[in-house]
C-alpha cells in the first residue's frame, strides 16, 4: 500500500512532536533535578561578599547539579528574614543577630521568632573595627560625642553591634552629632570627602572599605577597651586588631569581637546540607584566598557555642569527622 504524500506528513509532525516532548520532559527532568542555593553575603565591599562567591564557586565544583549564586545584601539581619522567608538556601550572620532573630527581637528587625533557622558552622569572628579621620580628633570612644557617626546599615548587625558597643561606653546615638545609616563602602567615601568623622565597621580583619580609607587619608584604629566588652558580655569577646592591618596603624588596638556563622534552614534536605558543609571544608584553601578571614575557620570549632540548633546535615559531617 502507497503512502500518501498528506499521510507522510502527518506521519512526519507525528514524529517531531513525539522528539519534542521527550525534550521538554528531559528539560524538565533536568531543572527538577538542579539544586538552587542562593548564598545570602552582604555589601560588597565588606567581606561576607567575597567568601560567598568562592563558596558559590565550591559549590559549583563540588556538588553535583548544583545551581549556585551569590546575593549582596545588607549583611546579618536581612539575611537572616530572606532565609526564613524561603528567598536564601545559605547565609552570613553574626552570632549576636542570629540569638536576637531565634528569639524574634523586633527592636533588632525579626517581627517573629525564626525557628526555621539551622546552623551550618560558625566560622570566623567579626572585628567591631571604630575608625576616624586623625582630623576629627577622635582617639576614644568618648571623643565620639558630638560627632559625625556612621553606624552601619539601619537594623544591620553592624548596627547591632553599635548600639552595643556605645552603650557599654556610655553613649548613645543622641550623644553623637549625627548618625548615618550606611554600608561600609558609602560611610568611607564621607569620610574621604570630609563629610563623617568615623565609621564602625563590624567585619574580619583587612576588610577592603578599611583598607581603601587608610590609603586615601590619615585614619585612627579606635580602641574598644577589654572592660568595656566584659560589661556587654558574650557573644562578645576581647581581641586584638594586628599592628600593620592597615595602612598607618602601628601599634596593636583592643578591640571586641563577635563570632560568625554560617545558616540553612530546617526544610533543606539532609543531604544538600552535608554536600554544602563538607565542600566547603574540603576547600577551605579556596575561601582563604578569597579573603583573608577565612583563615579563622577550623572543623574544631564549627559546630561549638551557635545559639541555634545544628542542621542535621550538617551534624552528621562534624560527627564522621569527630568534630563534635
Amino acid at each position: 500500500m502507497l503512502t500518501t504524500p498528506s499521510k507522510l506528513a502527518r506521519l512526519r509532525s507525528t514524529v517531531l512532536a513525539a522528539v519534542a516532548g521527550a525534550a521538554l520532559l528531559a528539560a524538565g527532568t533536568q531543572a527538577a533535578r538542579a539544586e538552587f542555593i542562593n548564598v545570602l553575603t552582604g555589601g560588597t565591599s565588606g567581606v561576607y561578599y567575597p567568601l560567598g562567591v568562592a563558596l558559590t564557586k565550591i559549590y559549583a565544583e563540588s556538588i553535583p547539579d548544583a545551581r549556585p549564586t551569590a546575593q549582596a545584601t545588607k549583611a546579618s539581619v536581612e539575611n537572616l528574614n530572606l532565609l526564613d522567608s524561603g528567598k536564601g538556601e545559605i547565609a552570613f550572620t553574626l552570632g549576636d543577630s542570629l540569638g536576637l532573630a531565634w528569639a524574634g527581637d523586633a527592636d533588632a528587625g525579626f517581627k517573629k521568632k525564626l525557628e526555621g533557622l539551622r546552623t551550618v558552622a560558625a566560622i570566623y569572628p567579626n572585628y567591631i573595627q571604630v575608625v576616624a579621620s586623625q582630623e576629627s580628633g577622635i582617639k576614644t570612644l568618648a571623643d565620639l560625642k558630638g560627632k559625625r557617626v556612621s553606624v552601619g546599615a539601619a537594623k544591620s548587625g553592624t548596627e547591632i553591634n553599635a548600639r552595643a558597643i556605645l552603650g557599654a561606653a556610655g553613649l548613645s546615638y543622641d550623644d553623637l552629632g549625627k548618625v548615618e545609616y550606611l554600608p561600609f563602602a558609602e560611610s568611607v567615601e564621607l569620610m574621604k570627602n570630609r563629610q563623617l568623622d568615623a565609621t564602625l565597621q563590624s567585619a574580619g580583619l583587612g576588610v577592603a572599605s578599611i583598607r581603601d580609607l587608610a590609603s586615601s587619608v590619615p585614619i585612627t584604629v579606635v580602641e574598644v577597651p577589654a572592660a568595656d566588652v566584659e560589661k556587654i558580655g558574650l557573644p562578645y569577646v576581647a581581641v586584638t586588631i594586628p599592628a600593620g592591618t592597615y595602612s598607618g596603624q602601628e601599634a596593636d588596638v583592643s578591640t571586641a569581637g563577635v563570632q560568625n556563622f554560617l545558616v540553612t534552614r530546617a526544610d533543606l534536605s539532609d543531604d544538600l546540607v552535608y554536600a554544602m558543609t563538607k565542600s566547603m571544608f574540603d576547600h577551605l584553601d579556596q575561601m582563604a584566598a578569597a579573603h583573608s578571614a577565612a583563615k579563622g575557620i577550623t572543623i574544631e570549632g564549627a559546630a561549638k557555642d551557635s545559639p541555634v540548633p545544628l542542621h542535621p546535615g550538617a551534624e552528621r559531617f562534624y560527627k564522621e569527622k569527630g568534630a563534635m
